[in-house]
């Protein structure tokens, strides 16, 4: 049997799987937790890397290795590769007004027309134009531009010399200056950005290479893309740390608005992209308000109505990326005598996320993306009443797969692929999966919408 492994750092835990290259079996797993917050020393995911790794038995059996993580992640490293400062994670909303002087400086279309994205406050390109204004110092020692999985596959190869840092086509178009479309950098906004181009930019590999005995890697939603082997037609949602709704597409997307990001996926082609801020963690801060863990929230919430009797949340616990409120806060509507209870706290809760998620649906239709499946992944999606509500709000039925680690699985098969020197990557079998249907509630739709174009900034 040869092995393969696939690893997913992301923002909560890292994931480890190693499982058989041609069958894709799986033959072992192990995890471990990262640090809270949205600045991070990257030593804190090798360490988890390591505790992960031999908790899945090691990797010196593993024939292929690659590495998925979270996307955006500022890492700046000196001439020597020693870390500069903490990693500016994706979530982390500093550079908000950083990206808005991008966008007024060439406007929206022309960062489009570029890059395929708007700037916000996720994307690289936003984080470093905050570094060079606000830690100048920082700045000037920084020889080397990376992300996380480019640092953590870097450090598994031997971490010689920054020249060699690579990364790939998928978490390359996150960072806002490489174009999926035109398959380059460019670095003329990433000079707009930081005032000059750093000595070293990760060289982009083929989704299908091989360096060593690693992979190119990938950013974590194009991972998952893998895991789930995603076929045309499919949108994917993932509730996780964030809410993602994403599809391959065999042409690059262009939205004028920003709300779609045109990322490349791991694949060769492309991944029009909807990103919220607040997804399963706005079901750990329900539970948490009201006292409960996470399987009484879902019982909570399945027990009261559709709608929650006009209790309406709107979840912008940390700001918000889609919309575009960096810094906006979460907000409760239409809380009565009446309606005060704890089951539609735990309803409006889960309506609300969903809410945000159908809109990343829409979205993605809006700008040509065909919707003939929509499965439902991540941590989050393990909750029995956002399984149960989800068909619901987004008024369509809804695929959820087998309970897995797509990301850390999507890793894996690239690996395999990579391996094998293919056209294209293995196809393992069919996930076993289970359709979910409920009447559609327009009506909850409608009055979230309602509210949420009343939430005002902190």
């Amino acid at each position: 049997m040869t092995l393969v492994a696939g690893i997913d750092s992301s923002t909560q835990s890292c994931k480890v799987v190693v499982r058989d290259a041609e069958s894709g079996v799986l033959v072992r797993e192990g995890r471990a937790p990262h640090p809270p917050g949205t600045e991070v020393d990257p030593g804190a995911w090798w360490d988890a890397l390591g505790v992960a790794s031999r908790a899945a038995g090691g990797l010196d059996d593993v024939a292929a290795v690659s590495v998925a993580a979270q996307q955006h992640g500022l890492v700046c490293l000196d001439g020597s590769g020693v870390v500069v400062r903490p990693a500016l994670l994706w979530n982390d909303t500093r550079s908000a007004g950083a990206a808005r002087d991008l966008v007024a400086e060439l406007g929206a279309a022309a960062w489009v027309a570029a890059v395929g994205n708007v700037p916000v406050a996720s994307l690289t390109v936003a984080k470093l134009r905050w570094l060079a204004e606000h830690e100048p110092g920082n700045a000037d020692r920084t020889a080397a531009v990376c992300l996380p999985h480019d640092w953590l596959t870097w450090r598994l190869s031997g971490g010689r010399g920054v020249e060699s840092l690579t990364t790939d086509r998928s978490d390359a178009s996150g960072t806002g200056y490489w174009s999926a479309a035109g398959g380059e950098y460019r670095l003329e906004l990433l000079e707009r950005a930081f005032g000059r181009v750093p000595t070293v930019v990760p060289s982009v590999l083929g989704p299908g290479a091989l360096s060593g005995r690693f992979g190119a890697g990938c950013g974590d939603n194009a991972a998952a893309a893998l895991g789930v082997q995603a076929r045309p037609g499919d949108v994917v949602v993932s509730v996780g740390t964030s809410g993602t709704a994403f599809a391959r597409a065999s042409r690059p997307v262009a939205d004028p608005t920003g709300t779609v990001n045109g990322f490349a996926d791991a694949e060769g082609g492309h991944l029009p992209l909807v990103c919220t801020l607040n997804a399963s963690r706005v079901l750990d801060a329900a539970a948490a308000l009201l006292g409960v863990d996470l399987a009484e929230l879902s019982r909570l919430a399945s027990s009261a109505p559709a709608g929650a009797d006009g209790l309406v949340l709107v979840p912008y616990l940390e700001g918000e990326r889609t919309p575009d409120k960096p810094d906006s806060t979460g907000a409760v509507h239409g809380l009565r005598l009446d309606n005060a209870t704890p089951g539609n706290f735990a309803r409006a809760a889960v309506e609300g996320l969903l809410c945000g998620l159908a809109d990343a649906i829409d979205a993605l239709a809006a700008v040509g993306t065909p919707v003939e499946r929509v499965l439902l992944i991540g941590g989050g999606a393990r909750s029995a009443a956002v399984r149960e509500i989800a068909p619901a709000v987004f008024g369509r039925p809804v695929v959820l797969p087998a309970t897995g680690e797509y990301v850390a699985d999507g890793a894996a098969r690239q690996a395999a692929w990579a391996l094998a020197g293919a056209d294209a990557p293995p196809h393992w079998a069919e996930l076993r999966s289970t359709v979910v249907e409920a009447d559609p509630t327009p009506w909850v739709r409608e009055r979230y919408a309602t509210a949420r174009d009343l939430t005002v900034n902190r």
